[in-house]
């Protein structure tokens, strides 16, 4: 298999995980119409195992397609430009590097750029700062939980032998 068909596969494998991972485990969050989930530990992991793209491209689109397939489709586009950046940012500050300082400072920047862009999304959609503050705390609790799972297991994937012949084609 060459490497453009390895990319394109990998790719859609991390799109269905952050889609599954997004969908199974959620808690719903009453006031803010929204819910906690665990999609973004994927992000992460795809970020920075695979890099920037990978991390973008998981990210974005598969957590757009569960908003879709969730019924919050109306958040979709918002999504996939939130999630692909954090995913994207995560993977450059990863980029070359696999320091526990610099995973930490990285899935803390991928956290806060999910938690502030559905921030703004939200005074977008809702119509009201006071409204879309209060998705601040459970978005905050979704990537401290999210930074939890992916840092480890990261970590131990990347030990993988597979994984890493994987990582040099990207």
């Amino acid at each position: 298999m060459n490497n453009k068909t390895k990319k394109i596969v990998l790719n859609g494998l991390m799109i269905a995980l952050v889609c599954i991972a997004t969908m199974t485990i959620q808690i719903l969050t009453p006031g803010t119409s929204g819910y906690v989930n665990i999609g973004d530990s994927v992000i992460f992991i795809s970020s920075i195992l695979f890099g920037p793209i990978s991390g973008m491209v998981a990210g974005g689109i598969g957590s757009a397609m569960a908003d879709i397939l969730g019924g919050y489709s109306h958040w979709a586009l918002f999504t996939l430009i939130i999630k692909g950046f954090e995913g994207y940012l995560v993977g450059i500050i990863m980029k070359n590097s696999n320091n526990m300082i610099r995973t930490i400072l990285a899935t803390v920047v991928g956290t806060l750029i999910m938690v502030v862009g559905y921030f703004l999304a939200g005074i977008i959609l809702k119509g009201s700062v006071i409204i879309s503050a209060g998705s601040i705390p459970s978005n905050l609790v979704q990537g401290i939980i999210s930074m939890i799972l992916a840092i480890p297991l990261s970590y131990s994937l990347n030990k993988v032998k597979y994984v890493k012949t994987l990582k040099v084609n990207f």
